[in-house]
């Protein structure tokens, strides 16, 4: 699995800019509220999502403050119900563990299985932010890269108001 040192290689050779600002372990969206000043722009908690059967998978990008529900997020999804997956599953299809999920593990996704789900109101920032792999550092890009960046996945991607 591919850790942060391949996030900034993929950055580099896709010519985005980023900046790094290193921390302590930071679990939660609520803990890294603590550093917040140190960076610029949304503040987003990344969500490893399953549908019902586990055969599809969602990452959903959205911003810190939001509260997500699930019934509705699984409604216009078109899924009868979605429920966070397990670290195990966290492993297999982005290779990362708990509290540092970010949309850099779909470095990770080979398969390109992983639907990301991104809100809506994010494009209206300049700025956007995400572990690179790990929870100790936070990468401030432009939400123009994270498109870049997510078209360089090949993985499906769906904006929509969260």
């Amino acid at each position: 699995m591919q850790g942060k040192e391949k996030v900034y290689e993929v950055l580099r050779n896709l010519d985005i800019e980023y900046k790094v600002v290193t921390h302590p372990a930071v679990f939660t969206s609520t803990e890294a509220e603590q550093y917040r000043t140190l960076f610029q722009g949304a503040r987003c908690k990344n969500l490893f999502l399953r549908n019902e059967k586990g055969h599809t998978h969602y990452l959903v990008i959205i911003d810190q403050a939001k509260a997500m529900n699930l019934k509705e997020l699984a409604f216009e999804l078109g899924e009868k119900r979605l429920g966070f997956a397990s670290p195990e599953r966290l492993k297999k299809h982005l290779g990362l563990t708990p509290g540092s999920v970010s949309v850099f593990g779909l470095i990770n996704n080979t398969g390109k299985n992983v639907v990301v789900v991104i809100d809506e109101d994010l494009q209206k920032e300049e700025k956007i932010n995400f572990h690179p792999n790990i929870n100790t550092e936070t990468l401030t890009i432009l939400y123009s890269d994270l498109l870049k960046f997510l078209r360089w996945t090949g993985n499906r991607v769906i904006i929509q108001g969260l």
